[in-house]
């Protein structure tokens, strides 16, 4: 049996993968979530290949008794402070996030785990000097906190592989939306305010593109990346193929869902919403083999979730 650690396992992509990797018999996982924005009921609690650890990984003491005690085989680090509005209020907060990947990575490499993924984020390459945005070509040039410390986490990975050799792989995301995704991100924001035919709210015109990833595709291509062994010591862009503004993204959710929101435009965000944003996902489309989900698809998927859906009419 392998055994598997997930920090930030209740939150939107952590708990899908817990979730997904519970249907092998053959792997126990230990999941590591603070709660601040994380929720344990996004988790098969009751499985009995499952245990559940509230802590927080950016301090020491809490994490290294939790690695120190069980001998993991591999560690997927997913922790992490989101959002973009919420990190551009807390930036000191967001910075602190270093010292639970250096931890970590410590722990690691004491303690005898054999590969360490990291979720890194489409932030780190900043607004695109090229689309789409490739892993080894297009410059990392984003100077907002989140960015920094995804930047950084990517270097501490690549550091101690070359200087420890702790076996790595690092997964740039994209927007990945899902039935656990929360309500202040932009996929279920739409739709909740759709739903209750709210004003859909937009920050500057809509201009903005982006990709948008239904989380299954997500979770596939990352766990098959673990099983077949692929892309070690390597860094994948993680994220959807078509591109959409955001103003399409709304007026796709107000058609598919027969609303009667209206569009309102709110004044743009200081830092952090790029203008453009478009991964070049050639590795992770060799590693699924398949299309992806297209967005229409994932919309449909969503609005048939009941979880889901009672979930937006309580927060949206």
């Amino acid at each position: 049996m392998k055994h598997i650690l997930i920090t930030g396992g209740a939150g939107n992509i952590g708990s899908c993968l817990t979730n997904t990797l519970l249907k092998n018999p053959e792997y126990k996982i230990t999941v590591v979530d603070d709660l601040s924005t994380g929720d344990i009921r996004k988790l098969n609690i009751e499985s009995p290949q499952l245990k559940f650890i509230k802590a927080d990984v950016n301090k020491r003491d809490e994490i290294a008794e939790i690695m120190l005690s069980s001998q993991f085989d591999c560690v997927f680090h997913y922790a992490a402070f989101v959002g973009v509005a919420r990190t551009q209020e807390n930036p000191v907060r967001v910075l602190q996030d270093i010292e639970g990947i250096k931890h970590l990575l410590n722990l690691s490499k004491n303690s005898g785990v054999k590969r360490f993924f990291f979720s890194s984020s489409s932030e780190v390459y900043g607004e695109p000097v090229s689309i789409p945005q490739n892993e080894e070509t297009t410059p990392l040039n984003s100077r907002v906190p989140y960015a920094v410390v995804k930047n950084v986490g990517e270097a501490f990975c690549k550091s101690f592989h070359q200087e420890y050799g702790l076996n790595y792989t690092i997964f740039r995301f994209f927007n990945t939306y899902g039935p656990h995704q929360t309500t202040d991100f932009v996929m279920s924001k739409f739709i909740g305010q759709a739903l209750k035919n709210e004003d859909i709210t937009i920050y500057g015109d809509g201009s903005q593109t982006r990709t948008f990833c239904y989380v299954d595709d997500n979770i596939e291509a990352t766990i098959n990346t673990l099983e077949q062994d692929l892309y070690i010591n390597d860094v994948i862009n993680i994220g959807g193929e078509k591109v959409i503004t955001i103003l399409e993204l709304a007026q796709e959710i107000i058609k598919i869902t027969n609303s009667e929101s209206k569009i309102i435009f709110l004044p743009p965000l200081k830092d952090g919403d790029m203008t453009r944003r478009q991964p070049d996902n050639t590795k992770m489309l060799k590693i699924l083999n398949r299309e992806l989900i297209p967005i229409k698809e994932g919309i449909q998927k969503l609005l048939a979730d009941e979880k889901f859906l009672s979930e937006i009419s309580m927060n949206s």
